[in-house]
């Protein structure tokens, strides 16, 4: 039995009254990428935001390679902080600077490197997600999908381990959409990182995962393969998955189709 790079054990979150994780455990293995889903409104960002420390529970254990973070000492955290970026839902792009700006931002925050190193790596990055001549444009004069692929670069500018999505293709049409879906599992597989996923785009975001968690009322109620989550024989998963296709008819034939994503 494989460790988890991350784990939660019986993690609780409230804000006042709003109990927003509520005895959440949940798995993420290295190298994969594990896809989170659930109703608007039920924690799942909360959650993405406890794995890079952003929020921290109220109790419960959240362990990075079997360690709790909790324990950690402060400068052990950081590294730790350092290992992870997040592509924040509809891109957060600043547009008061321009993209290479924007990519370049996280090097002159988080690091002391050389501005001739910044600008390798910033180059390097752009080269590989093949953001070709766009250097001074500002976001303001990209298409929706070649934000997403800015923002992307500036995710991975820093060469993190993990990668957190916040439904990072909000906004997008279908065929956008698509792009993206293909754009993460692309540069998952080429850089290999661990990839998380806040998505609604299903059945589409499970051709890419290799592990899906359903996120109900702060609690996980599932947790395994896209195939697994198929055959899954739980009312409440059942019911949300096919309320998300009560008007598509083939529903029940995209189900025993849903294939493992690469890996």
């Amino acid at each position: 039995m494989r460790d988890p790079l991350i784990q939660f054990k019986d993690v609780y979150k409230s804000f006042g009254e709003n109990h927003v994780l509520n005895g959440t455990d949940l798995c993420i293995y290295k190298g994969e990428i594990t896809t989170i889903i659930g109703k608007s409104g039920g924690g799942k960002s909360v959650l993405l935001k406890h794995i890079i420390g952003l929020l921290e529970q109220d109790s419960g254990t959240i362990l990075f390679e079997g360690r709790p973070v909790s324990e950690m000492k402060k400068a052990e955290r950081k590294i730790l902080k350092r290992k992870c970026s997040y592509m924040f839902q509809g891109t957060a792009l600043f547009d008061s600077l321009t993209v290479y700006e924007n990519i370049a931002l996280p090097l002159k925050e988080t690091t002391s490197l050389s501005d001739s190193e910044i600008n390798r790596r910033v180059r390097d990055k752009m080269d590989q997600l093949d953001l070709h001549e766009i250097d001074d444009k500002y976001p303001s004069q990209l298409s929706g999908g070649m934000k997403k692929r800015v923002a992307l670069a500036r995710a991975l500018v820093t060469d993190p381990e993990i990668v957190l999505f916040d439904e990072p293709t909000t906004g997008l049409d279908p065929i956008r959409k698509k792009a993206v879906h293909e754009m993460i599992s692309n540069y998952q597989q080429k850089f290999g990182f661990t990839g998380i996923v806040v998505s609604h785009d299903i059945p589409d975001i499970f051709h890419i995962s290799q592990r899906v968690a359903m996120l109900d009322d702060g609690r996980i109620l599932f947790e395994g393969s896209p195939v697994q989550l198929a055959q899954v024989s739980d009312p409440a998963v059942k019911e949300f998955i096919q309320g998300l296709y009560i008007n598509d008819e083939n529903t029940t034939r995209v189900y025993p189709e849903i294939k493992v994503g690469h890996g």
